[in-house]
């Protein structure tokens, strides 16, 4: 909204769209469009590449926190 500056979201199908801003009903607004999603293989990969230095980080903490958990309780 231009006048409020509230951000919402309004689902637009051809040329209807929302009549007010529901925070100040002002009629004064900018239409932002969202990207479209895409899945090539390019994405595939880095998706599973950041999974993994995901995994890898997590699986790191565990053996740490284990290591931690196994060094209190030795004595």
């Amino acid at each position: 909204c231009k006048t409020c500056s509230h951000h919402f979201e309004f689902l637009v199908r051809r040329e209807q769209g929302p009549d007010a801003c529901p925070s100040c009903t002002s009629s004064d607004f900018e239409r932002l469009l969202s990207l479209p999603s895409v899945k090539s293989e390019s994405t595939k990969a880095q998706s599973m590449a950041a999974a993994q230095r995901r995994d890898k980080a997590q699986a790191k903490d565990r053996a740490h926190e284990q290591a931690k958990y196994e060094r209190s309780h030795n004595d």
